[in-house]
């Protein structure tokens, strides 16, 4: 893992009643053992239960002249990412890291990256999309509730 920090945040949790419609930001949410977060449209058992994406990833992509000289907004959710994190380095975590949200909840990297099967919204608004790159998908081995601010710490 390198430098990879050991510990962050989450910036912010979303979820979507119905598939292929924005996520939309809630305070806190609960998540389920082996499906993911309750209320979700995405929740399921397999391996792509929950959707991480960093805050830094999202910004990196408002950063690109492109996105910048469209004047384009993007912020957490938009990627359709269920959990945005802060100060954790996604990218560099691998399949099998276990990650402890809050008091309770436990995550398990399960996938890095997605493919994309069409080219989603981001994708036509800005050119590029990084959930497929930088996005990481977990299952939930430990169940119990997160907020936004709660902690998130590397475990294993």
């Amino acid at each position: 893992m390198g430098t990879t920090k050991k510990q962050g945040k989450v910036f912010s949790i979303n979820v979507s009643k119905k598939k292929g419609t924005p996520k939309t930001p809630v305070k806190k949410a609960r998540l389920i053992e082996n499906f993911g977060i309750e209320g979700d449209a995405h929740g399921e058992a397999g391996i792509r239960q929950v959707s991480l994406l960093a805050l830094e990833s999202i910004e990196k992509q408002l950063a690109c002249p492109k996105v910048q000289q469209k004047g384009i907004s993007l912020k957490p959710g938009d990627f359709a990412e269920n959990v945005t994190t802060q100060g954790l380095a996604l990218v560099d975590l691998l399949i099998g890291t276990k990650l402890k949200i809050g008091a309770e909840v436990i995550l398990e990297i399960s996938k890095i990256g997605k493919e994309c099967h069409k080219y989603c919204a981001i994708y036509y608004k800005t050119g590029d999309c990084i959930m497929p790159r930088e996005g990481i998908f977990a299952k939930v081995i430990k169940a119990g509730t997160i907020a936004v601010s709660d902690s998130i710490e590397i475990i294993q």
